[in-house]
């Protein structure tokens, strides 16, 4: 029974990191680093928490999470591939402007510093699944739980069954080339930042409709855990799969530790962050990231 309660955590856990790692794999595989995550999760989850609160329905909720985290890839593409910005510092700053803007917004529609109302979501009511048994009836119930599952093996499809996602991997690698023969690449790299957006925004989706509710910081560092999955996972869906459910499982072990409060909570908290930066350590020297990575076009 401890077993499949540990699973059921783990199974809640994941989605998100597989949506936002799906998104980031195909970013990273057009040539723009994915550095933004995190703000796509966290606008993502703020419009949607807006559209399920406003309209009093989860799919409408869905879709405003969707559309925030589009807008803000936008935003990226323009400055990166539109006006050549460096990617990294656009990533930073995009980031601090979705901090700070559902940050300014939260109290605007809300008129708290802290969370929102609670709002319709998937799964039932959020707060009564206690045991295995009914986190996973709640996992089930939720759709966007099937749709992170099935997102692997889609993107999976889409980069290597497609015309489409040849032309993403040319502009990641060899963009020159690729141009020469009539890709146009640029649009490619905002189509792929565009479908990163929205499978990010989906994961902050995810997390907001989950908890019923929007949080100030909510998505707590997990767009960067997801950038670190598809490095991990040498930009491949199926290597990124398994790292999300390797950091899901180091999330679920610490919390619980937590309960169990063994360990100096402070300590128990690192955990997920201490695999990631050791598991980086081991595979970002010999790893293969896309050659065009991050170089502006």
């Amino acid at each position: 029974m401890i077993v499949v309660a540990f699973l059921a955590q783990v199974l809640r856990i994941v989605v998100p990191y597989l949506l936002a790692a799906s998104g980031g794999v195909l970013s990273e595989r057009a040539g723009i680093v994915a550095l933004t995550l995190e703000g796509f999760m966290l606008t993502g989850a703020f419009t949607a928490t807006l559209g399920s609160y406003y309209a009093g329905s989860p799919w409408v909720g869905l879709l405003a999470g969707i559309a925030g985290g589009v807008a803000l890839a936008l935003l990226l593409a323009l400055a990166t591939v539109r006006y050549k910005a460096d990617q990294v510092v656009a990533g930073i700053a995009l980031n601090l402007l979705a901090i700070g803007g559902t940050r300014f917004f939260l109290r605007y529609a809300f008129d708290s510093s802290s969370n929102s109302p609670r709002v319709p979501g998937f799964g039932g009511d959020g707060g009564g699944a206690v045991g295995a048994a009914a986190t996973l009836a709640a996992s089930a119930q939720n759709p966007l739980v099937w749709i992170g599952i099935l997102t692997v093996p889609v993107v999976a499809w889409l980069l290597y069954r497609t015309p489409f996602g040849l032309r993403v991997r040319a502009a990641g690698e060899k963009p020159e080339a690729a141009r020469s023969l009539g890709v146009p690449v640029a649009r490619v790299r905002v189509l792929a930042v565009a479908g990163a957006g929205a499978l990010a925004g989906l994961a902050g989706t995810y997390l907001a409709l989950d908890q019923h509710q929007f949080t100030d910081g909510m998505t707590a560092g997990r767009g960067f855990i997801a950038l670190a999955a598809v490095i991990f996972g040498r930009w491949d869906p199926k290597r990124v799969a398994f790292a999300c459910v390797l950091f899901a499982a180091a999330e679920t072990f610490q919390i619980q530790l937590q309960g169990a409060q063994l360990i100096p909570s402070q300590f128990v908290e690192m955990i997920p962050y201490v695999l990631t930066i050791v598991a980086l350590a081991g595979v970002v020297g010999r790893s293969a990231a896309p050659a065009a990575l991050g170089k502006a076009e």
